[in-house]
C-alpha cells in the first residue's frame, strides 16, 4: 500500500507544466531572433558545436529532479509493515462476580475492588499470554473478548460495577459455560478459567459446568473473596441492604462450594484476603499449565520512502551537470563544476537537506514515543508525541498516538481532543476507524453512551470488518438502555414519593376526622355493640395469624428473594 503523509505539497506539481510552457515560449522567441540573422541552415554551419537536443535534455532532467523533490516534500510511504510475532503462553478467561454481595467490605477496600486489584496485578504479570474478561451476577456477558491487548483489558476492568447487570443474584454455571465458548480454537495451549466470587451460588449447576469444562481440556480455578463469618452489604448512603422481611443481609463466603467447583474443574481453590499470598498462589498454579506458540497482535506501520527519491534526484542532477550544451568542447569540460554549476549544486543540496530534515524530525519523535509507550512510560511518550506535533502539526499519527498515551494516563478529556484531531487529518480509513473506536471506548467508560455509539458507528462505516467495534457498539446500546431504564425508575420513584407525601397528608386529615367521628360514636355506643365489635376484631386477628403461618410454610424462590 502506498500513500503520502503530506499530500498537500503535491499541489506544487502544477509548477512543472507551467515551466514547460515557459520553456517552449522562450525557445520559440530564440528561433525568431535567429531567423533575423540569416538562413537557419547557414547559421547551423557557422555553429557546428551547438547541440539542438542537449539543452532540452538538461531542462527535462531538471524538471524530473524538481518533480521528485516535490514528491519528497509530500513524504511518500510504502506498504504496511505487518508484525506477526509468535509468543509462547496460555489463554485465560477471568469470570468476575459483580453481584451486590461483592460490595461487602470484609476484604479491604471491598470484595469487588480487591478483585479488580488482583486481576490488574495478574495482567501486569502476563507477557506472552492472552486474556478475556466475563462479568456475571444473575446473568453473564463477555466484557472483553480474548486478546493480548493488556491496555484494553485494564481499561475495561476499571469500569466494572454491579450496575452493569440488572438481574442480580449469582449464576456461576452460566459464567463457566460462557467462558468455555470464549476461548480460541487453537489446540494444545493451556486454557484456564478463573472464577472470582464470594461463593453465594443462587442458581446451582456450577459443579456440573466445571466438570464439562474439564472434559474439554480447561482448568477451572476459583478465587473465594470474603470472610466465612459474613459481612453486611453497604448501599453507599450509610445504610445496609435488607431482605424482604426487613433484616440486614449478611453475605458469607461459601468456601465448601468454592472448593467443590475447583475440584470438579481440575483446578485449585484460593482464598483471597487482605494479604498477597493469593496472588502468588495463583501465579504458581497458572505456571503449571502447558504453553504453546500463539500468534500475537498484528499491527501495521508505514515506512518512509523519501530516501529512494533523494538518491534518484542526486543522480539526475549529476547527469544534468555533466551533460553540456556543446557537442565536443574539450576545453569546456574543465569548467564542469564552475561557479554557476557550484551555486546550482549548493542550492539543490540545501533544499534536499531541508527536505530530509522536515521528513525525518517528526517521524523520529513518533518512533521514540512508540518505544516509550510499549515500555509503559506513557508520560514520556506523551512528551515525544507533543514534540512531533510541534514539528508537524498536521501529522495524524502523532495526534492519534498522543491520544492513546493520554488514555493510558486517564487524561480522557485531552485524549478525546487528540483523537478527534487525528480523525480530521487522517486519510487512511483504517487509522481513522481506530481513532473513532478509541473515542468510543473513552466515552463508554464515562457512561456517555450516546457519544460512544456515534463514535463506534463512524468506526464501522470506515472499517465494517472490525468485530471488536461491533461488539462494543452492541454492549454500549445495552448499557444505554439500562441507563435510560434506571433514570426512568428514579423519576417514577420521585413522582411516587411526592404522591405518597400528599396521600399521607390527606390520610392524616382523614384519620383525624375519623377519630373525631369514632369519639362521638363511642359516646353513643351501647355495651352490646362494643362486645360485638371486640369479638369481630379477635376473629379477624385469628384469621390473619393463620394466613401468615400458612405463607411461611410455602417454599420460597431463591431467584426472587435474593437480590445479592
Amino acid at each position: 500500500m502506498f500513500r503520502f503523509e503530506e499530500p498537500i505539497y503535491l499541489y506544487l506539481l502544477a509548477i512543472i507544466p507551467l515551466l514547460a510552457v515557459v520553456k517552449w515560449m522562450l525557445d520559440r522567441q530564440q528561433k525568431k531572433r535567429l531567423r533575423r540573422f540569416g538562413d537557419p541552415q547557414l547559421l547551423k554551419q557557422l555553429m557546428p558545436d551547438v547541440s539542438k537536443w542537449r539543452p532540452t535534455a538538461k531542462f527535462w532532467l531538471l524538471q524530473a529532479a524538481l518533480t521528485l523533490l516535490i514528491v519528497m516534500l509530500a513524504r511518500p510511504q510504502m506498504g504496511t509493515r505487518v508484525s506477526n510475532e509468535k509468543r509462547t503462553g496460555i489463554e485465560t478467561i477471568i469470570a468476575m462476580d459483580i453481584s451486590n454481595s461483592m460490595l461487602a467490605e470484609d476484604v479491604a477496600p471491598s470484595r469487588l475492588d480487591r478483585t479488580k486489584m488482583m486481576v490488574e496485578n495478574l495482567v501486569d504479570n502476563f507477557t506472552d499470554d492472552k486474556i478475556g474478561l466475563i462479568v456475571f451476577a444473575g446473568e453473564a456477558f463477555v466484557q472483553l473478548p480474548i486478546t493480548s491487548d493488556y491496555v484494553s483489558a485494564k481499561m475495561f476492568l476499571s469500569d466494572i460495577t454491579p450496575s452493569l447487570i440488572v438481574s442480580q443474584g449469582t449464576d456461576i454455571a452460566t459464567a463457566i459455560n460462557m467462558a468455555v465458548n470464549s476461548f480460541t480454537q487453537q489446540q494444545g495451549v493451556g486454557k484456564a478459567i478463573i472464577v472470582v466470587t464470594d461463593g453465594e451460588d443462587h442458581e446451582g449447576g456450577a459443579e456440573e459446568a466445571a466438570k464439562a469444562a474439564r472434559k474439554k481440556g480447561m482448568r477451572v480455578y476459583v478465587l473465594g473473596v470474603g470472610s466465612p463469618d459474613g459481612s453486611p452489604i453497604p448501599l453507599g448512603n450509610g445504610e445496609y441492604m435488607k431482605d424482604k422481611t426487613g433484616n440486614t443481609v449478611m453475605t458469607k463466603l461459601n468456601e465448601d462450594m468454592c472448593r467443590t467447583i475447583a475440584q470438579a474443574g481440575g483446578g485449585a481453590y484460593i482464598h483471597v484476603n487482605n494479604n498477597s499470598n493469593a496472588q502468588q498462589q495463583l501465579d504458581n498454579e497458572l505456571a503449571k499449565l502447558s504453553k504453546k506458540e500463539m500468534l500475537s497482535t498484528v499491527y501495521s506501520d508505514y515506512d518512509e520512502q523519501y530516501q529512494a527519491f533523494g538518491v534518484i534526484v542526486l543522480i539526475l542532477l549529476i547527469i544534468e551537470i555533466c551533460l553540456l550544451e556543446r557537442k565536443n568542447p574539450l576545453a569546456k569540460r574543465i569548467n564542469i563544476f564552475g561557479r554557476r554549476q557550484r551555486q546550482t549544486t549548493m542550492v539543490v543540496a540545501f533544499l534536499m537537506m531541508a527536505t530530509f530534515a522536515s521528513a525525518q524530525t517528526d517521524r523520529q519523535y513518533v518512533s521514540q514515543g512508540n518505544k516509550l509507550f510499549r515500555g509503559g512510560q506513557y508520560d514520556k511518550a506523551e512528551v515525544a508525541y507533543r514534540k512531533a506535533i510541534e514539528k508537524n502539526p498536521r501529522n495524524p499519527q502523532a495526534h492519534y498516538n498522543l491520544g492513546n498515551s493520554l488514555m493510558a494516563q486517564r487524561k480522557d478529556s485531552a485524549a478525546i481532543q487528540s483523537l478527534q484531531k487525528s480523525t480530521e487529518l487522517e486519510t487512511s480509513k483504517t487509522r481513522k476507524a481506530m481513532a473513532y473506536h478509541n473515542i468510543g471506548v473513552v466515552c463508554q467508560q464515562h457512561k456517555m453512551y450516546g457519544e460512544a455509539i456515534d463514535a463506534y458507528k463512524n468506526a464501522l462505516r470506515l472499517n465494517p470488518a472490525d468485530d471488536t467495534t461491533r461488539y462494543n457498539l452492541e454492549l454500549c446500546k445495552r448499557q444505554q438502555k439500562q441507563q435510560q431504564q434506571q433514570q426512568k425508575n428514579q423519576q417514577q420513584n420521585k413522582d411516587n414519593k411526592d404522591k405518597n407525601g400528599k396521600d399521607k397528608k390527606d390520610e392524616k386529615q382523614q384519620n383525624k376526622d375519623n377519630k373525631q367521628q369514632n369519639k362521638d360514636k363511642e359516646n353513643k355506643m351501647s355495651k352490646e355493640n362494643a362486645e360485638q365489635m371486640l369479638n369481630a376484631a379477635m376473629q379477624q386477628e385469628k384469621s390473619t395469624q393463620q394466613r401468615i403461618k400458612k405463607a411461611m410454610q410455602k417454599p420460597r424462590s431463591n431467584k426472587l428473594d435474593k437480590e445479592w
